[in-house]
Formats: C-alpha cells, sequence, structure tokens
C-alpha cells in the first residue's frame, strides 16, 4: 500500500532508510525473523506513546541488535527512541485506541497499525507465521522485500532511465541548434520539457529503491548520479528560457510544480506540457518561440550566475547575445574586456559546434 499523503512518503522515506540492509536495526529485525519469534518495535517514545503503555521493563539501555533480539522472546512491544539509539522499554502491552480504523486481521498488525495512527511514530512488525516485516507510518503500511528482488526492479528502472536519457540528449540537442538558427517552436520545448520531466519521475524512483536498499544500493546510487548529473538544472533552465513574460506570469518553482502534477497520460501529450510552460495550447505547436538565452550561456565555462542574469536581462533574447559584439558585452556590468571575450568566443564555439553536431 503506497502513502497518500507527502507527509506519510516522507516519513516512510526516513524510516526506510533506518531500517534498510547495513543499519542495526535491519540486522536486528533479520535476528528475529531467523530465530521464528515475532516482534513489535516502537520507534519513538513520547507521553502519547506512554499513555497506551501498560506493564513491561523500563529499561533505557543503548541499542544494540543482538539485544533487540534477546528481548524480542518475551512478550510483548519494544519501545526505542527516535535515533534507535536506546531501547526505552520491553515486553509492553500496547493499548491504542479501539476506534481508530485498521485493514489489518491479526492483533500484532492490527495494533502496530493503530499505534502509528494514533503516536505518529513507525512501527515495525516482524510476523513469526508470515515470515515478513513491515513498517506502518501514519496510514500506510509497507513489507520490506529482499534486496535481491528491489534490485530487480531498481536495474529495470534504471535501464529504462538510461533509454530515457538517451532520449532527451537527442531532443535537447537539437533544441540548442534551433536556439542558434532562431527557428524554435513550441513543440521542440514542450517535447524537452517533457523529457525532462520522464527522466526526472524515474530518477526519483529509483532514488526510492536506493533508500530501501541502504548499503546493498552504493553502485546503484552512483550509476543514477551519473546519469542525471545536470538534469535538475537543465529543467529550470529551459523554464526560465521560455517562461511568458508579464505581470501574471508564474515563477520556473510554480511551473516546474505544475509539471509534476501532470499525470503519466497528460505527460506524453506535448500539447499538455506546452499549456503548463504558458506556450499556448494544441493549435500552437508550430508557434515560433524565442529563448532568452538561459541554456546556452550555463555552457560557457566559468560564467557566475550572475553575470549570466545580467546578459539576459540587458540583452532580452538569444540571438541579441548572439550578435553582441566584445564592446556590446562590455556595456553590462560586471562584464569585463576578458569575461566579454570570454563570453563572445565561448558563445562562437557552442554556435559552431551545436551546429556540427546537428548537420555533420
Amino acid at each position: 500500500m503506497g502513502p497518500d499523503r507527502p507527509e506519510d512518503t516522507l516519513k516512510l522515506r526516513e524510516t526506510l532508510a533506518q531500517i534498510a540492509p547495513g543499519t542495526a536495526l535491519r540486522d536486528g529485525l533479520e535476528r528475529i525473523l531467523r530465530g521464528r519469534t515475532g516482534a513489535l518495535i516502537v520507534l519513538g517514545f513520547d507521553r502519547t506513546v506512554d499513555s497506551i503503555s501498560t506493564g513491561g521493563f523500563q529499561l533505557d539501555v543503548p541499542f544494540t541488535s543482538t539485544g533487540l533480539r534477546e528481548l524480542a522472546k518475551m512478550d510483548g512491544a519494544l519501545i526505542l527512541d527516535s535515533n534507535i539509539s536506546r531501547i526505552i522499554k520491553a515486553a509492553v502491552h500496547l493499548m491504542p485506541d479501539h476506534t481508530l480504523p485498521s485493514n489489518e486481521t491479526g492483533t500484532r498488525h492490527r495494533t502496530a497499525d493503530r499505534v502509528a495512527r494514533q503516536t505518529g511514530f513507525p512501527v515495525v512488525s516482524v510476523s513469526q507465521s508470515m515470515q515478513i516485516i513491515a513498517a506502518y507510518v501514519g496510514e500506510t503500511r509497507h513489507v520490506l522485500e529482499d534486496s535481491g528482488q528491489i534490485l530487480s526492479r531498481a536495474n529495470q528502472a534504471l535501464a529504462t532511465l538510461e533509454r530515457y536519457k538517451m532520449r532527451l540528449d537527442e531532443v535537447a540537442s537539437t533544441l540548442s541548434a534551433l536556439e542558434i538558427e532562431d527557428l524554435v517552436t513550441v513543440r521542440d520545448v514542450a517535447v524537452v520539457a517533457q523529457r525532462l520531466e520522464m527522466v526526472t519521475r524515474i530518477a526519483r524512483e529509483i532514488e526510492d529503491y536506493i533508500v530501501e536498499l541502504g548499503t546493498d544500493g552504493r553502485l546503484l546510487a552512483l550509476q543514477l548520479e551519473e546519469l542525471v548529473t545536470g538534469v535538475d538544472a537543465e529543467r529550470e533552465l529551459v523554464i526560465r528560457d521560455y517562461l511568458p513574460r508579464g505581470r501574471r506570469s508564474k515563477s520556473p518553482e510554480e511551473l516546474l510544480a505544475q509539471l509534476e502534477a501532470l499525470s503519466a497520460t497528460e505527460l506524453v501529450d506535448p500539447a499538455a506540457t506546452a499549456r503548463v510552460l504558458g506556450l499556448g495550447n494544441s493549435e500552437h505547436l508550430d508557434g515560433a518561440v524565442t529563448p532568452r538565452g538561459y541554456r546556452l550561456l550555463a555552457k560557457v565555462p566559468r560564467l557566475p550566475v550572475s553575470v549570466v542574469d545580467r546578459l539576459v536581462d540587458h540583452f532580452g533574447t538569444l540571438q541579441k547575445l548572439l550578435s553582441a559584439g566584445i564592446d556590446d558585452l562590455q556595456a553590462v556590468d560586471g562584464v569585463g574586456e576578458l569575461r566579454a571575450r570570454s563570453v563572445r568566443e565561448g558563445l562562437s564555439r557552442l554556435a559552431e559546434s551545436t551546429i556540427l553536431e546537428r548537420y555533420v
């Protein structure tokens, strides 16, 4: 069951990181599972937890995985602090509010579900009969899977990401060439924004797998980083290059949030992406648009963001930037002769290499 609320999603990610392979808590949970005993573990302690706890032993001892395994042999729940550094209580009988809704049938799982809902702390249940570990976070139940199964799905997602990234590189390169030739249409921009969003979505899915894999996901994390480096920056640059002007125009952050809100079906439609970007509807996909120059200037080496902003503010469009001489560039605040030459040469080289790449 997936989390319905953003706060549950964030809390679930944090909890999965705490119980991922390589952590002391995961070691303790697997020891309990191998020992064929069950367990109910609350990951946090406060007045609310105290108020629904009866009996048991007050321990407040340092957390160890072997200690967790031994204490789980007793009936009752274990209560840890939220940092998983101390075992606060053991053999506790938990009595959550019985009116709270729960779809669980087993006594232990139903208690775990209700305690998580009532206290706001994650609760981990180890099932003796079903041989599974489940985490309850808010209104969400997440069953931990074997690392091999998660890795298999993650590698499939990574292969898909590689194909998406290859296609993104192609359409981004085409957009750069069209920008230099001043031949950009709404469709060209929409397709690049669409591909950037697709890559971002699948990368986030892989990030979730990496969190759950813990130390088993290190190689996956390196592969993901290599594939998506610069994608977030590129998303914002495309938005800023084609952001509609006007008093009612939205910020890049707002437009990115609206892109993220598109359904998978809407995202494959360039017209829907163009509408979100404020570039018109399906009838205007072949309409001409002019970039401001953020994307191309970002490719000029050693050019600070503040100078890029001033250059765009001064010239307004990429075409004016491309035709600007060294004296014109020097007229911009913060651009001396050395930097003006660097910008001029950088843009000329980019223009030549991009056009060559497109036609050769």
